[in-house]
């Protein structure tokens, strides 16, 4: 076969691979559009629970004004679209309008034309399950390469000219959103209710685009490495690294060995190197994905 003939079919299946990947990436916009609306306004917006971002202030004054919600958050996300593209460039790309617009769109049908009303008569209940509903259907917007606009775009603005990080300019908008809205309903405890909700959808969110700790890394420092390897060689059919350390305080030579094991093996892991070395010092942390052999693929976002 031909270098050029080769380079054809890669060609031909590099552009069939791009054009699935695009096709689930804008199902995942449709699918977490429709899901964080019905959060929205089956839970959060019947018992006017702001949880920050545009969707807040929408909420807010929808029960002042009387304004659809998913109306008014068009109408802020539209200017706040063309501030993102003057200040921060063009690369918010089709997924974000596709996003932007279907989250309005679906919020107001299931609100106006459905007529969904409140799904749970616990003011509690509907704080937790619409920001559950909301950070899942925002997490596989993102996840799908979009966004709804919202905070994210003034955010990134302030970030970029003030030196803010990220975070705390994304905190400064929503807190800023959630006091309003208190101050719109008189009430101090939809406040609180509101940061809840704020905080169980940013968890949300990042479960769905890092997911659970599937695998856990540990560092171990030790004076014996070959016995606490031969351990976990043995006990677990686990590989590690070993790197050179030096203690700091003492100046002494050690070991530093570096393992991933499942989450399952934690426990396991402890007794081996303790068993092993019980002067050993040890770290565990959360690993989200992990490339390489015993581990299967989780996949890409």
């Amino acid at each position: 076969m031909s270098f050029r003939k080769v380079l054809r079919r890669a060609g031909g299946r590099l552009n069939e691979i791009n054009w699935k990947n695009a096709l689930r990436d804008y199902a995942l916009i449709v699918v977490g559009a429709a899901v964080g609306s019905f959060g929205l306004v089956a839970f959060l917006v019947p018992f006017k629970i702001a949880p920050g971002g545009i969707g807040g202030l929408a909420t807010a004054l929808h029960h002042l004004l009387g304004f659809p919600v998913g109306v008014t958050m068009l109408a802020f996300n539209v200017p706040l679209f063309l501030v993102g593209i003057r200040f921060l460039g063009g690369g918010f790309g089709v997924r974000t309008v596709v996003g932007m617009v279907l989250y309005s769109v679906f919020t107001d049908l299931l609100d106006l034309v459905v007529n969904l009303g409140p799904l749970t008569t616990d003011k509690l209940m509907a704080a937790v399950y619409g920001a559950v509903l909301l950070g899942l259907g925002l997490g596989l917007v993102f996840r799908g390469g979009g966004s709804t606009g919202g905070t994210d775009i003034p955010a990134r603005v302030l970030s970029r000219y003030t030196g803010l990080s990220t975070g705390i300019s994304f905190l400064f908008f929503d807190a800023a959103i959630i006091f309003f809205a208190g101050f719109v309903f008189e009430s101090l405890d939809l406040v609180l209710y509101g940061f809840g909700a704020l905080f169980v959808s940013i968890k949300v969110i990042d479960v769905v685009l890092e997911g659970f700790g599937y695998a856990r890394a540990a560092l171990i420092v030790t004076e014996v490495p070959d016995i606490v390897y031969y351990q976990i060689m043995a006990g677990l059919n686990r590989g590690a690294t070993r790197l050179p350390a030096e203690g700091m305080y003492t100046g002494e030579g050690k070991s530093l060995i570096y393992c991933v094991v499942g989450r399952r093996e934690v426990q396991r892991l402890k007794k081996l190197v303790r068993a092993a070395d019980p002067k050993a010092f040890m770290t565990i942390t959360d690993v989200h994905e992990v490339l390489g052999y015993g581990f299967r693929h989780r996949g890409s976002a």
